[in-house]
């Protein structure tokens, strides 16, 4: 099976979608199956991922409000590239403008494609915008516009995939016919508890100005608004007035200035840079005593997943794929945006830590990223076969 991805959110400095595609193109052909990522980069060009996957950088421009990304700004190029391509089902990983192009794109013989919601632009962005003004319902009706644009994408794509059943939900209310969840997973044989290491825990709390008596607190993600740092150091500092409490936030982007400032040097407080090296996270995570998360706009929460991986506790707000995963291992939530009830989560965190009760997480297999990528493709293998009846019925 020849799959092409149109990927308009891929870029090496990304976070969770790239290392989805990143899984994706290994997971593919160890599966038997041709992968092609078309992304938009900096030089046209074709980077090989070993036998049978690749990824197609298209030249495009740089995304105006983020220059680590790009956009397709030329859809004859893209259609070009995709029938270079020769799918066998095609996938966009984008809501915005590329998935219009997929949909838009003719091949010689029909071609099934499938939708992968990576992003959920509401929760990220306009929900935010109006928290305190607006419920996200009053919210959804005055952004009919994007809902009406769903359904259109709706009506093209055979498949709409959620990597969560609170969107699932959410996308299914709004009026999308097409929507299955398929949960992505974790890198296999890369996280675990049994790689916690109490040096490195000590190591992190002294980065904090902290002994190893103190709370570890870690934080996983993009410097940008909706990943809510700013609230989470305000938070955290508010619950360690009384506790000594250290906070790792490991990670970068265009906000860094931003959480500095809110941090207002406090000590117990660490940036600590973003690592691609997954070894190392998974250190990391099995060291820490709780992953704490500030965004309730993500789709799956890849970090969310692999702490639970890790045997690291959750903090998380109380909507998004964040609270799911929060629910799922007995973790601790609290109200989305609002800094005080995260801080009095925390405070409920640490001393239920210190008195030994906090509950412990079921007993259940850990997902895989491989796990999803099979349920993936055996959903695209029948999409293929439906696709294929009316013209054999035809013959």
């Amino acid at each position: 099976m020849r799959i092409v991805d149109v990927c308009a959110f891929y870029t090496p400095t990304g976070g969770g979608v790239r290392t989805y595609i990143d899984r994706k193109l290994a997971a593919g052909p160890a599966m038997g199956h041709d992968v092609t990522i078309i992304a938009p980069g900096a030089a046209t060009m074709v980077e090989e991922r070993g036998a049978n996957a690749r990824i197609v950088w298209l030249e495009n421009p740089p995304f105006p409000f983020d220059r680590n990304y790009r956009y397709f700004a030329d859809e004859s190029l893209l259609h070009r590239a995709i029938t270079t391509a020769r799918p066998d089902v095609l996938e966009a990983s984008s809501p915005w403008r590329s998935a219009s192009m997929v949909a838009r794109w003719q091949g010689a013989t029909p071609v099934p494609r499938s939708l992968f919601m990576h992003s959920d632009p509401l929760a990220a962005f306009a929900y935010r915008w109006f928290e305190g003004v607006a419920s996200p319902a009053v919210v959804d009706r005055g952004f009919d516009w994007y809902w009406r644009h769903l359904i259109r994408l709706d009506r093209h794509f055979g498949m709409i995939v959620s990597a969560c059943a609170s969107l699932t939900e959410r996308l299914a209310a709004g009026g999308l016919t097409h929507v299955v969840t398929n949960p992505m997973g974790i890198d296999p044989h890369v996280f675990s508890p049994r790689l916690r290491d109490e040096r490195l825990r000590a190591d992190l709390l002294a980065r904090c100005g902290l002994g190893p008596g103190a709370t570890l607190l870690l934080g996983v993600g993009r410097h940008a608004p909706e990943k809510r740092w700013r609230m989470i150091v305000e938070a955290v500092m508010s619950a360690a007035y009384h506790r000594p409490i250290g906070l790792v936030i490991v990670g970068a982007g265009r906000d860094s200035a931003k959480i500095r400032r809110t941090m207002a040097g406090n000590p117990h407080i660490h940036l600590a840079e973003r690592t691609t090296d997954r070894a190392e996270m998974a250190r990391y995570m099995a060291s820490a005593d709780a992953l704490i998360h500030g965004s309730e706009s993500e789709t799956f929460c890849l970090v969310a997943a692999e702490a639970r991986a890790s045997g690291l506790p959750l903090i998380t707000p109380d909507r998004g794929a964040a609270a799911d995963h929060a629910r799922a291992s007995n973790g601790t939530t609290f109200a989305s945006g609002d800094a005080a009830s995260a801080a009095a989560a925390v405070a409920r965190f640490v001393d239920a830590r210190l008195a030994g009760t906090l509950p412990a997480p079921p007993d259940e297999p850990v997902r895989t990223m491989d796990d999803h990528f099979r349920t993936l493709f055996a959903a695209f293998d029948a999409m293929i076969a439906a696709t294929a009846e009316p013209a054999r019925q035809a013959a």
